[in-house]
Formats: structure tokens, C-alpha cells, sequence
């Protein structure tokens, strides 16, 4: 019998100071049972750095060919495709000719390792971002996770603060590439 993804439900306000975005998003979030906390919260910051009224979540792990989260317009175009972890050449090149702009949140220790060898082969297009996490910071986040979460996320001037409760994590990146 196959397992079942763990379900999540987060309360979301966003107050992106630098976008001039304010609201308040009720996410259903399903983990996949390869998944790991820390990556679901990437995802959730990912959302909450990109917040929109249509973007959604995909079925990621579950779906290799389907985004982590996508944001389509209302022909049903993918305006943006958005990756997290350390998504292999074939995976990025795929999503930068399917949609306007692509965005990828790598984590974890592999990723100097990783963008060594993919960093090269992606120079020729042109609509992809990547960034990095520090691996204390992607943790960090991981360890915010709750089946029920009130969470706030604060962008201003470019310094990014996630927080539950009394728990916050300021969320550092690295530019790995810029589109």
C-alpha cells in the first residue's frame, strides 16, 4: 500500500514592502512522504516570496514533469515556473521553454557541487533566476513546520524575515544566477 501525503494547512500573511504586495493566503499544503520539512517550507517561502492570487502549488515530487509552483495567466499560459532543490539540466532547460520566467530555490549542502556542473550547461537561456540557501537557513526553516502554521513573512529592501510565533529566521540568499 502506497503512503499518503501528510497535509498541512498555513495561514500565510505576506507584506512585501519592495513589490508593494499585502495579503493574507490560506494554503493547503501536501507533503509527499519523500518529502522532507525543510523542503516543504522552501516551497512555502517560495510562494510567499513570489505571492500571487494565481499562483498554486503543483504536484512536485509527485509529478516530475509538473512545477513545484507555477503561475499561469488567464489564457493558461505559464507566466512562471518555480523549482526547489537541485532540479537536474533536462528539468530547467524544459521549464525555461514552457514559461516566461523561471525561478529556481536550491538548498542543502550538494549545492556548490551542483551549480558546478549545471551552472554552464544553463548559460544560454535567458528567463532563468537561481538562488541559494545556506543550509542553516533552509533547516531553520524546516524546523518552523507544524501541520497547523500561522506564518508571517516581511520582505523590505531586500532582507527577507520568516516567522510563527515567536520563532523567526532571517532568510539569506545566495545569487547563484539572475535572469
Amino acid at each position: 500500500m502506497a503512503l499518503k501525503s501528510t497535509i498541512y494547512k498555513a495561514g500565510l500573511q505576506v507584506a512585501d514592502i519592495d513589490r508593494n504586495y499585502y495579503a493574507d493566503h490560506a494554503l493547503t499544503i501536501a507533503c509527499h512522504p519523500s518529502e522532507t520539512p525543510e523542503r516543504m517550507m522552501v516551497r512555502v517561502l517560495a510562494f510567499a516570496l513570489n505571492a500571487h492570487e494565481r499562483l498554486g502549488f503543483g504536484r512536485g515530487l509527485s509529478d516530475v514533469d509538473d512545477p513545484d509552483l507555477s503561475l499561469k495567466d488567464l489564457t493558461g499560459q505559464v507566466k512562471l515556473w518555480i523549482e526547489v532543490g537541485l532540479p537536474d539540466e533536462k528539468a530547467v532547460l524544459k521549464a525555461c521553454g514552457r514559461a516566461d520566467q523561471v525561478k529556481v530555490y536550491a538548498y542543502g549542502t550538494s549545492v556548490p557541487m551542483w551549480w558546478k556542473q549545471i551552472g554552464p550547461k544553463l548559460e544560454r537561456t535567458r528567463n532563468l533566476a537561481v538562488v541559494s540557501l545556506a543550509p542553516d537557513i533552509s533547516q531553520a526553516l524546516g524546523r518552523l513546520a507544524k501541520r497547523s502554521m500561522q506564518l508571517q513573512c516581511t520582505v523590505q529592501d531586500g532582507a527577507v524575515w520568516m516567522r510563527q510565533d515567536d520563532d523567526a529566521v532571517e532568510v539569506i540568499f545566495n545569487t547563484l544566477r539572475e535572469a
